[in-house]
C-alpha cells in the first residue's frame, strides 16, 4: 500500500471514531430509554416473529400488536406497582416519624428476648446500649423512608422528562421491532471479527439479555410478590413495601429476599410469636425458596447460567456503576468477558493443535527414496569427435 493511500485510510478510522464517540454523546441523555428499547426489542422478537408469520408478513401490523403486547404485559403494571409503592412508603414515613412504628422498640423486645450468654457476648461488642441502638435503628430507618419518598417525589417533578424518555423508548421499540433483523445483520457485518466469532458473541449477548430479564424479573416479581403476600397475612405493616424490596433484592444471588423475612421471622421467634415465625419461616423456606429452582431453568435454561458469585459481583457492580439500569449492564459485560476469553483460549488451542497435526504429518511422510545407479537412466554420452580427413597425396607420400 502506497503512503497516500495509508494516510487516506487512517484519516477514514479517525474520523469514523469521532463520529462514533459524538453520535454516543448526543444519545446520551436518553440512555436509559434507548439501552430498554433495545432490551425490550430482544426479549419479544420471538412473539413479533410469530405475529409477521400469522399476519402474512405485514411487519408494521406485528410491531404495533406486539407493542401494544408489551404496553400491557409489562408497562401498565409497572406503573401501576410504582404508584401504589410510592403512597405506601409515604404512609410508613409518616408512621415512623409520628412513631407508630419504632424499630428500636422492636429490637429491644428482641434484646430482652435473648438468654443471658448471648446479651454477654452483646456487651464485648458494644451492642448493650439499647437507647443508642434503639435510636440508630429508628433514625436510620427514617432517612431510608425518607430517602425513597424524596426519589418518588424528584421522579413525580420531573414528569415531562419522564413522558419523553418513555416516548422515545416506545417509538425506538416499535422500530427495532419492524426492522430489527436488518439492523442486527449490518452491525454484525460492521464488526471487524471473523464470522464464527461474531455469531458465537451475538448469540451470547442476546441469551443473556433475554436470561437476565425475562428469567430475572420474572423470578424476583414472583418472589416478591409472594414475599408481599404472606407478610400481608401475617399483618405485617408495608407489606407492599417489603414485598418490593423483596423482589428487588431477589435480583441478588445467594442472599437475596432472606434479608428482609430473615429479621422479621427471628423478631417473631424471640417475642413469643413462635406459630407467627414458623409459618413466616416455613413459606418462605418451601415456597420463595423453591421458586428459584423451579421457575429459572423453565424460563432461563441451565446453559446459559454464570456462577453465582460472578452474578452477584457483576450485578453489584453494575447498579454501582449505571444505577438501576446495572443489574442488567453487570451481568451482560461479565457473559461477554467470559465469552471473549473463551473464544480466546479455544482459538489458541485450534492454532496450536493445528500446528501439531501439521508437525505430525510432517513426520510420518516417508522421505523421497534416492534414484538407484543400476536403474537411473544413463547421461546421454558425447559425440565422438570427428577424424581428420588426411588428403590422398599425403597417404600415398
Amino acid at each position: 500500500m502506497t503512503q497516500p493511500a495509508d494516510m487516506q485510510q487512517k484519516a477514514f478510522y479517525l474520523l469514523l471514531a469521532a463520529v462514533s464517540i459524538a453520535f454516543c454523546f448526543v444519545l446520551w441523555p436518553f440512555f436509559g430509554a434507548v439501552f430498554w428499547g433495545a432490551i425490550l426489542a430482544i426479549i419479544f422478537t420471538p412473539p413479533n416473529n410469530w405475529l409477521t408469520r400469522r399476519m402474512g408478513g405485514r411487519r408494521n401490523l406485528a410491531a404495533l400488536a406486539t407493542l401494544t403486547l408489551c404496553l400491557l404485559i409489562v408497562v401498565l403494571p409497572l406503573i401501576f406497582v410504582t404508584g401504589a409503592l410510592a403512597q405506601e412508603v409515604s404512609t410508613v414515613y409518616q408512621q415512623i416519624k409520628t412513631g407508630q412504628l419504632n424499630f428500636g422498640a422492636y429490637f429491644q423486645q428482641a434484646v430482652h428476648a435473648l438468654p443471658p450468654s448471648v446479651n454477654r457476648v452483646l456487651d464485648r461488642f458494644g451492642m448493650a446500649d439499647i437507647a443508642g441502638v434503639q435510636a440508630k435503628l429508628t433514625a436510620g430507618a427514617a432517612q431510608g423512608s425518607q430517602l425513597i419518598a424524596t426519589q418518588a417525589l424528584s421522579i413525580g417533578q420531573n414528569t415531562f422528562q419522564f413522558v419523553v424518555s418513555f416516548g422515545v423508548m416506545l417509538y425506538l421499540l416499535f422500530f427495532l421491532l419492524r426492522d430489527g433483523a436488518e439492523i442486527s445483520r449490518r452491525i454484525v457485518q460492521a464488526i471487524p471479527l471473523s464470522e464464527p466469532h461474531k455469531q458465537h458473541l451475538l448469540r451470547k449477548f442476546t441469551t443473556v439479555a433475554r436470561a437476565t430479564v425475562k428469567g430475572n424479573i420474572v423470578v424476583a416479581a414472583v418472589q416478591g410478590a409472594l414475599g408481599g403476600l404472606i407478610f400481608w397475612f401475617l399483618g405485617i405493616q408495608g407489606s407492599l413495601l417489603w414485598g418490593v424490596l423483596m423482589a428487588f433484592l431477589s435480583l441478588l444471588p445467594a442472599v437475596g429476599a432472606a434479608l428482609i423475612w430473615g429479621p422479621v421471622a427471628i423478631y417473631f421467634l424471640l417475642t413469643g410469636e413462635v406459630g407467627k415465625g414458623a409459618v413466616l419461616i416455613g413459606f418462605c423456606v418451601l415456597v420463595i425458596g423453591t421458586v428459584d429452582n423451579v421457575l429459572r431453568p423453565i424460563l432461563v435454561g441451565k446453559d446459559t447460567r454464570m456462577p453465582d458469585w460472578v452474578v452477584l459481583i457483576s450485578t453489584l457492580g453494575g447498579m454501582a456503576l449505571f444505577g438501576l439500569n446495572g443489574f442488567v449492564i453487570g451481568p451482560l459485560i461479565a457473559a461477554l468477558f467470559i465469552a471473549s476469553w473463551d473464544l480466546s483460549t479455544s482459538t489458541r488451542e485450534e492454532i496450536e493443535r493445528r500446528e501439531a497435526t501439521q508437525d505430525q504429518e510432517d513426520q510420518d511422510q516417508p522421505p523421497s527414496p534416492a534414484p538407484d545407479a543400476a536403474t537411473a537412466p544413463s547421461a546421454p554420452s558425447a559425440p565422438a569427435a570427428p577424424r581428420d580427413r588426411v588428403p590422398a597425396a599425403q597417404r600415398a607420400e
